[in-house]
């Protein structure tokens, strides 16, 4: 944005800006800000950086010397602070700078290096709220010098004038607006000194509050954050750390890391949640840079495994956006999540080593981030795999304690098939570890590495029917017919039927099948439902050998027996599909709308059988 001559204009005229401010203005709220209320930490940064200056200028100035007040009585907001103020040429330089990309507008960025924001951005945030912006400026670089008044309104005009020094008897700068009738939820007194508190509260430099009922004001942050604080006892520490965790997060946390990566100035805590969280889900972080509130939802500051922690920091080297409430992603912001990652590691480390009963506690709230750590960490894998909780034959429980029972584990593709054979796997004495969910398989098959002593293996259909014990040679061949009969009912959904015993005895049949078997058969099927045309070449090109699914009847339950000894064919069919059903319903798999249908028939007929049989 360019500004015309002040040698064109007499003092005290009014000029326009040579942008569309009103267009500018939507952009602002519509495409950089999220909400009008940081027209407020606009202006507190402005004041910040305006110390910040002051300090570089009288760096011999005692510390609080230069301070920030607020003041908002519902029909003006007015922000003062003792920074160094602005002199006529500086207004022009820091307006000029807005929308405009030149060899001095990169020099001004680069002599604000220090500083938090733009003076031009943070002063016409303020027509979010206003229609009016009233600046009253004196500079502390020059002696005696002169104040100046900028006047800006949203209709884009503004003057500028110079004022006797008397109009402002000390350097800083004192911001005065007018709110529209429509920001009132912005701008009455007990909003101002809450968002004061809300992006302030960290803010190195003395910030009071008043409203114009009487007093000097209220402290808006009346005390450092609690990690620059001297704490009697480490426990002190700690216990004041968790306090402040749970004021800012609303919860208790299980623990509290405390964050300090001295080559970007950052300072800060990680609270780990007391409770699980769903898997992928991250936490927002409240990141302050110098003091100041950037953000409260920074999803960015860590890597995304570690969901099991909410932090807050305060950092003096991170780039905030063009809208400073993100931060910008380049090689600092990488380096900081690196390092904050590996003290998440070592807190880890540390609980593993010196507090089991915090581990315990971390690990039955957050063992689904660990093993997504553990996956790609080796040093966490080595010392927390055999302590995370698995889904097993067993029961729950740890990797450690079930590989002291099973010197070979087994593992299945998909819970699926865990919860198929689980029961029977069980009875067979085998270990079988759920490898359906998240990280598990895995995970599971590097238990070797830790434990060179136990073997890991998949888990197939062979492995397990193996372990069952086929029948005698004489009750194989009675029940023959009816097994022909059985894998007749069946052969529409790709089933064998096979006669064993195995326990528990209370289990009728097993269905062994895997996904990727019924995919390949479902794949077969519409290879030859399109025969002939292009689609059916493409299935058939990929078809392959499936293994059919295999229906196994426990020769040791009463209603096997019952029904291989049955007669009729139609009823001796109808028990075979009523079998089948029911071990599908146990495998707990999604059932296929054939096999819907048939577990519906076979009820109704055996039913009706059976009332047949009364009459």
């Amino acid at each position: 944005m360019t500004l015309p001559d002040a040698s064109s204009n007499p003092a005290g005229a009014d000029r326009t800006f040579q942008v569309d401010l009103r267009g500018l203005v939507d952009l602002l709220s519509h495409h950089l800000y999220s909400s009008p209320r940081v027209y407020l930490r606009e202006l507190l940064q402005n004041a910040v950086d305006a110390l910040t200056a002051r300090h570089t200028l009288e760096p011999a100035a005692p510390e609080g010397a230069f301070g920030i007040r607020l003041y908002a009585d519902g029909s003006v907001v007015r922000v003062e602070d003792d920074g160094v103020g602005l002199t006529e040429a500086d207004v022009h330089t820091f307006l000029a700078t807005i929308g405009r990309s030149s060899k001095r507008a990169e020099q001004v960025a680069e002599q604000r290096g220090d500083f938090i924001g733009q003076f031009g951005i943070g002063l016409l945030s303020c027509f979010l709220v206003a229609d009016e912006i009233h600046v009253v400026s004196r500079s502390a670089r020059t002696p005696d010098a002169p104040a100046v008044e900028w006047r800006g309104r949203g209709d884009g005009s503004y003057t500028l004038r110079t004022l006797r020094a008397s109009a402002r008897p000390r350097p800083g700068t004192t911001v005065t607006l007018t709110p529209r009738a429509d920001a009132g939820e912005w701008t009455r007194p007990t909003q101002v000194r809450a968002l004061a508190r809300h992006f302030g509260s960290l803010l190195r430099h003395p910030v009071t509050f008043s409203d114009g009922t009487g007093g000097t004001g209220t402290a808006v942050n009346p005390e450092p954050a609690p990690w620059a604080r001297t704490h009697p006892t480490p426990g002190a520490r700690s216990r004041a750390l968790a306090a402040y965790g749970e004021e800012v997060f609303g919860f208790t946390p299980l623990d509290t890391i405390e964050l300090d990566l001295p080559a970007v100035g950052l300072k800060g805590i990680a609270c780990v949640l007391p409770q699980a969280v769903p898997a992928g889900r991250r936490h927002g972080h409240r990141v302050h840079v110098k003091g100041m509130l950037l953000s409260e939802q920074a999803e960015e500051i860590l890597p995304e495994w570690a969901f099991f922690v909410r932090c807050v920091v305060d950092a003096e080297s991170l780039r905030p956006t063009a809208s400073r409430e993100s931060l910008y992603e380049d090689d600092t912001l990488a380096a900081v999540r690196d390092a904050l990652a590996e003290r998440l590691r070592a807190w880890i480390a540390r609980a593993a080593a010196s507090d089991p009963d915090l581990l315990a506690r971390f690990l039955h709230a957050h063992h689904l981030a660990v093993k997504s750590l553990a996956v790609h960490d080796d040093e966490i894998l080595r010392m927390l795999l055999p302590w995370l909780p698995f889904e097993t034959t067993d029961g729950h429980t740890t990797l450690d304690a079930f590989a002291r029972t099973h010197r070979t584990v087994l593992v299945t593709a998909n819970v699926e098939e865990f919860r198929q054979v689980a029961a029977i796997a069980s009875a067979a004495g085998l270990g079988v570890v759920n490898g359906g969910y998240t990280y598990d398989r895995e995970l599971v098959h590097r238990l070797p590495e830790i434990r060179p002593e136990t073997s890991v293996a998949d888990l197939d259909p062979a492995t397990l029917t193996a372990h069952l014990d086929p029948v005698d040679r004489e009750t194989e061949l009675a029940a023959a017919a009816y097994l022909a009969r059985a894998r007749e009912a069946l052969a529409v959904f790709d089933c064998d039927v096979a006669l064993r015993t195995f326990q528990p005895a209370s289990a009728p049949a097993l269905l062994v099948d895997s996904r990727e078997a019924r995919h390949e058969r479902t794949r077969s099927q519409l290879a030859r439902e399109q025969e002939g045309g292009l689609w059916g070449d493409i299935l058939g090109a990929l078809r392959q050998e499936a293994p059919p699914a295999q229906l196994i009847l426990n020769q040791l339950n009463p209603l096997v027996r019952a029904a291989v000894a049955i007669d009729e064919p139609e009823l001796a069919r109808t028990s075979a599909e009523a079998l089948y059903g029911q071990a599908a319903l146990l495998s707990r798999r999604p059932l296929r709308p054939a096999e819907s249908s048939l577990i519906n028939r076979s009820f109704l007929d055996l039913l009706a059988h059976a009332l047949r049989k009364d009459h």
